[in-house]
């Protein structure tokens, strides 16, 4: 028995020892240098980030409008076209031929109508002088109407054969991009079946349209909370897109148009912006970031975002004390701005956090403050 209760008493000697020996080993260890952030409020931009496509801001389908072969295309395959310029040409000659045809008929009714005009003419007197009867008279100037109603219509037709001529030959309205040619020569062109030759789009400038959710415009457009977003005034935003290898677009567009509904199947808003695209980087259809500025978020607590750490539960910072011990921080983040976060919940103004040396760092542990950190260019304004 006595055996037993001091073997009992020499265990728990030693565990004393150890325990000891431990906070001696922790004591001993040097404070870490860091360098520190306070948090204060700052006046940032407010920037939204999308996905969104480009699209020409007048395309135009290039279409027959007489049946024809095609004689001719006469420019290349996705080359840029300018406005007037030749595109395709039909075989002319059966028009030529209406048009000679309608021009014969104007001839043949204006000679018509001159002699019923000298019909009249000269029926006249001689029915002053009862030489004539009123009714002849009355046959003459009926002649002399209808005469003139046939070389109407006969301009009419000659007018409507000169424009299916000129039909034939097809020009570019418009300058800008085009399309391939969807048929190729010797192909029969029928205005009913497959008039479309091709397609010609403006390019410069160009809009760029991106959707919006509707999570996004409430938290946009939300005026109770004392950190809401400051909208610009006019809708005046200014875009920026960048292309898919991370390259900046080197003109800045603006906001000119948002849909007055939302889409019902996706919740979303549709916005569209414009930019001026002379070497055209930009094409239709092409997929890009677009970043829009304007909007402002007063107040906003924010930290670099190399301070936070990442754990299951969410993100962390480490708070200083006012002893320079360090504090794991929950903190709650928000959107951020170039290299630094905004912080929603889990830090006030004029608090410390380790910046540079945090992953020397643990909590509980000593800090030497080598001075506040400097970022290599201030992104706050």
């Amino acid at each position: 028995m006595l055996s037993r209760i001091l073997l009992t008493i020499l265990v728990v000697f030693m565990l004393c020892s150890c325990h000891s020996n431990d906070k001696k080993k922790l004591s001993v260890i040097p404070p870490v240098d860091v360098n520190d952030y306070t948090v204060e409020p700052h006046n940032i931009p407010a920037v939204f980030d999308f996905i969104g496509f480009a699209e020409s801001i007048h395309p135009v389908e290039i279409r027959a409008r007489v049946e024809g072969y095609l004689d001719k295309i006469a420019y290349e395959d996705g080359q840029m076209v300018q406005e007037g310029s030749l595109l395709f040409q039909l075989d002319p000659r059966q028009y030529e031929a209406q048009l000679a045809q309608a021009q014969a008929e104007v001839a043949k009714q204006e000679a018509i109508l001159e002699n019923a005009k000298l019909t009249v003419k000269r029926l006249t007197p001689l029915y002053e002088k009862k030489a004539a009867s009123k009714k002849d008279l009355d046959n003459a100037t009926a002649s002399e109407l209808s005469a003139a109603a046939s070389l109407l219509s006969a301009k009419a037709n000659l007018l409507n054969a000169d424009i299916n001529l000129g039909y034939t030959t097809i020009l570019s309205p418009i300058t800008g991009l085009s399309d391939k040619a969807k048929l190729r020569e010797g192909a029969l062109i029928n205005p009913a079946s497959n008039s479309l030759l091709t397609t010609i789009s403006v390019i410069d400038p160009i809009w760029v349209y991106f959707t919006i959710s509707d999570n996004d415009i409430l938290k946009a457009t939300k005026q109770s909370d004392e950190h809401s977003i400051i909208l610009p005034k006019d809708k005046d935003y200014d875009v920026q897109i960048f292309l898919s290898d991370g390259s900046i677009f080197p003109y800045k567009g603006k906001v000119n148009f948002s849909a007055p509904t939302y889409d019902q199947s996706t919740g979303t808003l549709l916005a569209r912006a414009v930019f001026q695209n002379p070497r055209a980087d930009l094409r239709p259809g092409q997929f890009v970031r677009v970043k829009v500025f304007g909007a402002k978020r007063p107040n906003a607590l924010t930290v670099p975002r190399r301070a936070l750490m990442q754990k299951s539960s969410g993100m962390f910072v480490y708070l200083i004390s006012k002893d320079n011990k360090v504090i794991s921080q929950d903190v709650t983040t928000g959107d951020w701005y170039e290299d630094d976060q905004v912080i929603t919940n889990g830090l006030k103004t004029g608090d410390r956090i380790v910046v540079d040396g945090i992953n020397k760092v643990r909590p509980g542990m000593a800090v030497n403050i080598l001075g506040p950190w400097k970022p290599v260019t201030n992104s706050l304004p």
